[in-house]
């Protein structure tokens, strides 16, 4: 999914600070808000649904696939409950990648490889993505296809624009929904998704869905639901636009020496390998960092007592894909347990 799904959360008390100023903050727009009329009442779902349906129609898109669309929506309390929770303790790496990429996904993730090795091939030549990156985003969207989600993506979407604190965005993300249906890709009963409208095996917003999808097979349909070959293409296509490169991986652990300046850490700066061997940066193990030319940005996701990286370009990409070092880091290191030991493929 699209939206940031940042794991470093606020402490009970900066918690609580934060809700009293989301609620005053709300009550002093309320009138700016989506679901509400100039009074800052709340209108009805059923009636800003319908006001939905008339600035689709403004928007081009057909009456036809309008009303099939909305033909059974509803709001979803539930979308709205999964939007506010927050776990209650704060999670570090050392906590998070094994729940996010146990040795049983390990195993699966080699036996999909295995199993699709060569289409993933050809896709990974055709755009320059290595396919054990795309098994590991595989995995850790969806577990490999088995946890897509259940929710219609019309009332996920429209629910999420009537509460209203991101009004703007998720209906953004509704226009395309409905863009989607017009261009005949799925059929409005099997258009399903997360509680915030992510779809499909890699979970692409709308949006990144009209930009980024593949119909890799040539049927007509880009279809990320079912077609492991448009899943694959759709994903390796998002790193290929983004900027991938095959060239390099994604980046290594490594140790800093004591009185570091962790102020170097910053994904959007860099250094060369050089730069960072002179500031004492090494190898996990303690050795030199590599000599080559290549650029790496310092990452550390917790502290300096935590796990601590250097992210190559690839990393970034990924955090196009999901702006969260947690999310970034599990599919980079599936990816090399994918990897290590090296896999056999027997050719037939």
């Amino acid at each position: 999914m699209k939206l940031n799904k940042a794991r470093c959360l606020a402490s009970p008390i900066k918690t609580l600070f934060l809700s009293m100023i989301t609620v005053l903050f709300s009550q002093s727009v309320c009138a700016e808000t989506a679901g509400t009329d100039n009074t800052g009442g709340k209108i009805p779902f059923a009636e800003y649904v319908e006001n939905i349906k008339a600035e689709a129609k403004e928007n081009g898109i057909d009456t036809d696939v309008i009303e099939k669309a909305f033909a059974n929506v509803e709001f979803l309390q539930r979308s709205i409950k999964a939007d506010k929770e927050q776990p209650e303790f704060k999670l570090t790496l050392d906590t998070y990648i094994p729940r996010a990429v146990p040795d049983w996904k390990v195993k699966q993730a080699r036996e999909a490889y295995k199993e699709h090795y060569q289409l993933l091939e050809e896709i990974g030549k055709v755009y320059g993505v290595q396919p054990r990156f795309i098994v590991a985003l595989w995995g850790v969207e969806t577990n490999f296809g088995h946890f897509t989600g259940n929710h219609n993506i019309i009332s996920s979407l429209t629910t999420m624009a009537y509460e209203g604190r991101r009004e703007a965005l998720f209906k953004k993300q509704l226009f395309a929904a409905l863009l989607i249906l017009q261009q005949g890709h799925v059929a409005p009963e099997d258009f399903i998704g997360s509680w915030a409208g992510a779809m499909g095996q890699v979970q692409f917003m709308p949006t990144s869905y009209l930009n980024y999808a593949v119909d890799y097979d040539g049927d007509g349909k880009k279809d990320i639901w079912h077609t492991h070959a448009d899943i694959f293409a759709s994903a390796a296509n998002y790193l290929k636009t983004e900027g991938w490169n095959a060239d390099q991986t994604w980046g290594r652990q490594v140790k800093l020496p004591d009185n570091f300046d962790t102020g170097l850490a910053d994904i959007k700066k860099q250094k060369s390998l050089q730069e960072w061997q002179r500031l004492g940066v090494r190898r996990y193990d303690g050795s030199a960092l590599p000599n080559v030319d290549l650029n790496a940005s310092l990452v550390i996701p917790d502290d300096k007592n935590g796990r601590i990286y250097l992210a190559y370009n690839n990393y970034r990409v990924l955090m196009h894909w999901n702006r969260s070092y947690y999310f970034a880091t599990a599919v980079s290191y599936l990816s090399e347990r994918i990897n290590e030991p090296r896999i056999v493929i027997t050719e037939k």
